[in-house]
């Protein structure tokens, strides 16, 4: 298993909230304790909100955190028009986000033009490759409004998946869709970043017992598993 892949396998699992030792992490992923502990330290240098110590396990928080970052004047100009574009796009939600968004930027800016950048939190390059899945998220945005089916092409994976689209999550800067897979009638958690293609069907689906989100997150609640469809490596 490749070391983003296995990062996400821990972000899942701290999720729940719960306590999670090192050794039991360990032994699921078949890795040293050593390298849960420096997974561990990653996730939390890349904003992870982990909290926990070796000897006592591992827990995150619900909210997201971000570490604090100089800006250039530059650099926030290129903030705000990303906020602007986000703004734009016609999803209800997410331009609700961005303004809110760009209120709290504004009210930690320093209020004289030439003090130095204030430090704020924002992104680091721990998943960086998370805005890659960016492109296909109005069209799952509308499948899941629509109840389309989708055929998505996945990192890896020769084979096309056809997908109920139910929810979209963001949880340690990586977002997911939840799905009920047709492929392998099983929900799965498809990564955004790892959709190769995309297409809405001609067929909608029709929302059947077993098979919804209240189901998903029932089966959540009860600790089963999920098909997280990771990248098929080597």
């Amino acid at each position: 298993m490749k070391r983003d892949d296995r990062l996400f396998a821990l972000m899942q699992r701290l999720k729940d909230g719960g306590i999670h030792t090192a050794e039991a992490m360990a032994q699921d992923l078949n890795v040293s304790i050593r390298t849960i502990y420096r997974d561990m330290e990653r996730l939390a240098a890349s904003g992870v909100p982990v909290e926990g110590a070796r000897g006592t396990g591992y827990s995150a928080r619900a909210t997201v955190t971000l570490p604090p970052l100089n800006l250039t004047t530059q650099e926030l100009e290129a903030l705000h028009l990303g906020l602007a574009v986000v703004g734009q796009l016609g999803i209800e939600e997410m331009s609700h986000a961005a303004a809110a968004l760009s209120r709290r930027i504004e009210d930690v800016l320093p209020e004289e033009p030439t003090a130095a950048p204030h430090r704020f939190g924002f992104a680091t390059e721990m998943f960086a490759e998370a805005a890659h899945g960016f492109r296909f998220m109005p069209t799952v945005r509308s499948a899941i409004r629509a109840r389309q089916k989708l055929r998505v092409n996945l990192d890896g994976d020769p084979k096309p998946l056809v997908l109920w689209p139910l929810h979209l999550d963001y949880w340690g800067r990586i977002w997911t869709c939840v799905a009920w897979d047709e492929t392998a009638a099983s929900f799965s958690e498809i990564r955004m970043d790892r959709i190769n293609d995309l297409s809405p069907l001609p067929g909608l689906f029709v929302e059947e017992p077993g098979k919804g989100l209240a189901d998903y997150r029932a089966q959540k609640q009860k600790g089963r598993p999920q098909n997280s469809r990771p990248l098929v490596t080597e």
